[in-house]
């Protein structure tokens, strides 16, 4: 069975909302607009890298990512790793040529399936959406937080405000930086 972990920059409200500069959001960018940057904090970023065996997104953080990340020395592990992408309105087509083997996945199922398959974990960027509905389905196992010391109000959380029952989580691996900055590594408790 494959670990599916779930990694993100999450202001302390809750928003992952365009951290790195996407266009459209009114606080786009916020990752680095606002804090010290500081490269202990983000040691987890390449490590992430180092153990995962695929990785995994939706519909519109592969365009995002596809459009940069296959060309960027920071990303250069992640190209030749497989990648999925969650969509049911990609195409073939549209899937870029330099990024590596790319699968469409059309469904949550689709997804419990490749939990079940051999391999290692499974690492999930970006996708809002795709988050909110792979942890209200149970098929998130980890998450990896890098928490900012800023509430952004309006924007895309990483978290559903579904009715549902409580999911306990174990904090595994956590630190305090002095930006601010806080790193919260838990399993989800099943």
């Amino acid at each position: 069975m494959r670990t599916l972990i779930s990694t993100a920059f999450i202001s302390l409200d809750g928003v992952v909302e365009a951290p790195g500069g996407e266009p459209g959001y009114r606080n786009s960018g916020w990752t680095f607009k606002h804090t010290e940057f500081l490269p202990e904090a983000f040691e987890i970023k390449g490590r992430e890298q180092k153990e995962a065996t695929a990785m995994m997104m939706g519909r519109t953080s592969y365009e995002a990512f596809s459009a940069v990340w296959p060309d960027m020395e920071d990303f250069a592990d992640y190209k030749v790793m497989p990648k999925y992408v969650v969509s049911t309105t990609l195409a073939e087509e549209n899937l870029v040529s330099n990024w590596g083997e790319t699968t469409i996945l059309r469904s949550l199922d689709e997804v419990a399936d490749l939990k079940e398959t051999e391999g290692g974990p499974i690492i999930i960027h970006g996708s809002a959406s795709l988050n909110q509905a792979l942890s209200d389905a149970g098929l998130i196992d980890r998450y990896h937080l890098l928490v900012f010391p800023l509430l952004l109000g309006a924007g895309k959380r990483l978290f559903s405000a579904t009715d549902k029952d409580a999911q306990k989580l174990r904090l595994v691996e956590h630190e305090a930086y002095a930006n601010g900055l806080q790193k919260n590594v838990f399993d989800v408790v099943r």
